[in-house]
C-alpha cells in the first residue's frame, strides 16, 4: 500500500500538476491545438514515408483475405476454392494511388497512440481531478480497441465477406476480375470501420462515467440504437447488398449492448452532497403515516401537513 501511495503521489506530481490548465485565453487554446496538431500530422508523415517504401508489400498483405480464410485453431490462412482472382486497373494512375492510400491508412494507424496522446495532453487540463484518472486508462484502451477492431476484421470478417460475395458471382457464371481501386477501397473500409465499432461500448462506458448516461437510459433506447445501427451500415457499406450491411450493423448493435453493461458496472458515483439532496427531495413512501402538526395559533382547524 506504501508503494502503490508513493507511485499515486509521484503520478500526481509528474504526470497531472504539470498538466493543469494555467487558465489560457482562447486565443491561447487555439496556438496549443495548433501546435499539437502540427505535431500529430509531422509524426504521421514521418509512417507514411517509412510504409510507402513498402506500400508493394501492404497491399500483398491486404490481398491475403481475398483469397484465403484464417483458422484460429492452427494459426494459420488455407486457400479457399476460389480461383485465382487477378488484379486489373482501368486509370494510368491508379496503382500509385491505391499505393498511396495503403501507405497513409497504415501510417495513420501506426501512429494512433501518439495522436490519442496528443488529444490526452491537450483535453487534460479541462478536466478535474477524478476525472484524469478514468480518462487516461480510457485513451490508452481506445488505442487498443481499435487495433482489436483491425485484427478481428482482417482474419475473420474479410475472409469470410469475401469468399461469400465472390463465390456468389462465380456460382452465377461471372468471370471474377477485381479492379485494384474496389478492392483497396472495400478493404480498407471495412477496416476502418471496424476499428470504430469496437469503439462504441468504451465510449458509453466513458459518457457513464461522466454522467451523460446511464444504463437504464441506453435500454430504453435499444430499438432506436438497433435501427439506427442498421441505417449507418448501410451508409458505411461500400456496397448496397444487405449481407454487408448486416455484417456491419450487427456487431454494431452487440457493442451497444456491451456498452450497457459496462456502463452500469461503471456509473458514475453520487457525491456525497448530491446524495443528501436527494434524500430530502424524495417524497414519503405510501406507507407512511403523516402526523399532523400542533397549531400553536389557537385554532383546532388550522391543520399544515408534511411537505
Amino acid at each position: 500500500m506504501a508503494e502503490q501511495s508513493k507511485f499515486s503521489k509521484w503520478m500526481q506530481d509528474k504526470v497531472f500538476n504539470p498538466l493543469e490548465d494555467k487558465k489560457m485565453p482562447v486565443m491561447q487554446h487555439l496556438f496549443e491545438f495548433q501546435k499539437r496538431l502540427t505535431k500529430a500530422v509531422v509524426v504521421v508523415a514521418l509512417f507514411f514515408i517509412g510504409t510507402f517504401f513498402y506500400a508493394d508489400t501492404l497491399v500483398q498483405w491486404l490481398r491475403i483475405p481475398l483469397q484465403n480464410m484464417f483458422v484460429p485453431g492452427n494459426l494459420e490462412w488455407v486457400p479457399t476454392d476460389l480461383p485465382k482472382i487477378p488484379f486489373i486497373f482501368l486509370s494510368p494512375a491508379e496503382a500509385l494511388w491505391q499505393n498511396l492510400k495503403v501507405a497513409a491508412l497504415f501510417a495513420l494507424v501506426l501512429a494512433t497512440p501518439y495522436i490519442l496522446w496528443e488529444i490526452w495532453a491537450f483535453v487534460v487540463p479541462g478536466l478535474h481531478v477524478q476525472e484524469r484518472r478514468f480518462v487516461a486508462p480510457f485513451v490508452a484502451i481506445s488505442a487498443v480497441a481499435f487495433y482489436l477492431g483491425l485484427g478481428f476484421c482482417f482474419f475473420f470478417v474479410l475472409p469470410f465477406a469475401l469468399n461469400f460475395l465472390i463465390s456468389y458471382g462465380v456460382k452465377a457464371g461471372f468471370i471474377p476480375q477485381i479492379s485494384i481501386a474496389s478492392y483497396v477501397g472495400f478493404a480498407l473500409w471495412f477496416l476502418v470501420v471496424f476499428g470504430l465499432i469496437f469503439e462504441v461500448p468504451l465510449a458509453l462506458t466513458l459518457m457513464a462515467k461522466l454522467g451523460w448516461v446511464d444504463a437504464p437510459f441506453l435500454k430504453r433506447y435499444r430499438k432506436w440504437a438497433f435501427l439506427g445501427a442498421f441505417l449507418f451500415a448501410a451508409l458505411l457499406t461500400p456496397t448496397p447488398d444487405p449481407f454487408n450491411q448486416c455484417l456491419m450493423a450487427l456487431p454494431m448493435y452487440f457493442f451497444y449492448e456491451v456498452g450497457i453493461i459496462s456502463a452500469g458496472f461503471f456509473k458514475k458515483k453520487p457525491e456525497a452532497g448530491e446524495e443528501e439532496e436527494k434524500a430530502e427531495e424524495s417524497p414519503p413512501s405510501k406507507g407512511s403515516v403523516l402526523q399532523p402538526q400542533t397549531s400553536t395559533g389557537g385554532h383546532d382547524d388550522e391543520y399544515v401537513g408534511v411537505p
